[in-house]
């Protein structure tokens, strides 16, 4: 089993460049593709990023590609993700997720592995 725990979150003045990183435990994440979703109040969980097993391929929702980069050291079990301009519609609880499958999957339901979220708020 895949314990996933999510740091770097909390309160950032727009324009800023939080980092935030997914710690992994309980077994290598090497193979798994892991993800990045975001819940605001009221909204349905959204896809952000995803980066496959390597981190040879990425990809980002339209709302943020150009803005935030996802990368990962499989060495040190982690993904991160690097969140550069930040709107206050960034704000959001970010979490990491990972998959078994191969496919780029944008869809939370194919990713068995959550962390448990960290918050990040975005003031204008």
């Amino acid at each position: 089993q895949v314990q996933l725990v999510e740091s770097g979150g909390g309160l950032v003045q727009a324009g800023g460049s939080p980092r935030l990183s997914c710690a992994a435990s309980g077994r290598s994440i090497s193979y798994y593709r892991m993800a990045w979703f975001r819940q605001a109040p009221g909204k349905e969980r959204e896809f952000v990023a995803g980066i496959n097993w390597s981190g040879t391929s990425t990809n980002y929702a339209g709302s943020v590609k150009g803005r935030f980069t996802t990368s990962r050291d499989n060495a040190r079990n982690t993904v991160f993700l690097q969140m550069n301009s930040l709107k206050p519609e960034d704000t959001a609880v970010y979490y990491c997720a990972g998959s078994g499958r191969s496919y780029a999957s944008t869809s939370a339901t194919d990713y068995a592995y959550w962390g448990q979220g960290t918050q990040v708020t975005v003031s204008s």
